[in-house]
């Protein structure tokens, strides 16, 4: 499950890159909403929201985006889902995010900043229309609010790796894995993994206790070489990494 951050360097590198992504092995693509105020996401990505806000990306730039992927002959078998910051569905309002959110062609959205006990009303609202609303468990979650919100959860629930922010990590924490085993206990919901994966080692560590792997810094960080570098160059080698991902989990 790769993660595209919307409009770095251009929205039309990011249609080529998720048309490629498609391409090659991945079955869920995470389009993210640039935002200035990221709360969970490292350096790299940051930097990719910065680069995208400062040629004055808007989120209906992105929408007319996702519509023109959504239909395309690459794309149309593989769900597009927003990594978005809750500040921005509450300035559109729920109701009105989620309502252009499907009509360009989202399936769901991940809103990291939701705090559980705060996500009734967002969460009712995606029901409502059979949108995700997928929530994340962290290392430090508690037991008996992990449960709640793989409850709350939609989906699949975002199972993140490490304790911090995103980016590359040379290696995963061992107790993941007995996260994991716990959290099958506790929700008939697919676990994929996130934060601090980018290498195939990572995936094969995750084939047998993930259902799947969230992929974004190591992506992301390529895409910065698009401003010095021929673009076709840079997105197929980004597909490559993809795809040696892929074929680990699989």
């Amino acid at each position: 499950m790769p993660f595209v951050t919307a409009g770095d360097p251009d929205l039309a590198a990011t249609e080529l890159l998720v048309r490629t992504l498609a391409r090659r092995g991945a079955d869920l693509i995470e389009i993210g909403f640039p935002y200035s105020d990221p709360i969970a996401d490292g350096a790299v990505v940051q930097a990719s929201y910065t680069r995208a806000l400062d040629k004055g990306l808007r989120i209906d730039d992105i929408f007319s985006c996702v519509r023109r992927l959504s239909g395309s002959a690459d794309v149309k078998d593989v769900p597009l889902v927003a990594m978005v910051s809750y500040s921005l569905v509450h300035h559109r309002g729920p109701d009105r995010f989620i309502a252009q959110s499907q009509e360009a062609g989202l399936s769901g959205a991940i809103v990291p900043d939701l705090p559980v006990e705060e996500s009734e009303a967002l969460a009712s609202a995606a029901n409502a229309r059979d949108f995700k609303l997928i929530q994340l468990v962290t290392p430090t979650t508690p037991p008996e609010r992990a449960v709640r919100i793989a409850k709350t959860s939609t989906g699949f629930l975002y199972c993140v790796s490490v304790t911090g922010i995103t980016g590359e990590r040379d290696r995963l924490p061992d107790q993941l894995l007995d996260q994991l085993q716990w959290l099958r206990q506790q929700t008939d919901l697919p676990l994929c993994v996130g934060f601090g994966i980018s290498k195939p080692d990572h995936v094969r560590m995750l084939r047998d206790v993930a259902d799947g792997v969230i992929v974004g810094s190591a992506l992301v960080r390529r895409m910065e070489q698009a401003g010095t570098r021929p673009l076709a160059d840079v997105v197929r080698e980004v597909g490559d990494l993809a795809q040696s991902l892929a074929d680990a989990l699989r």
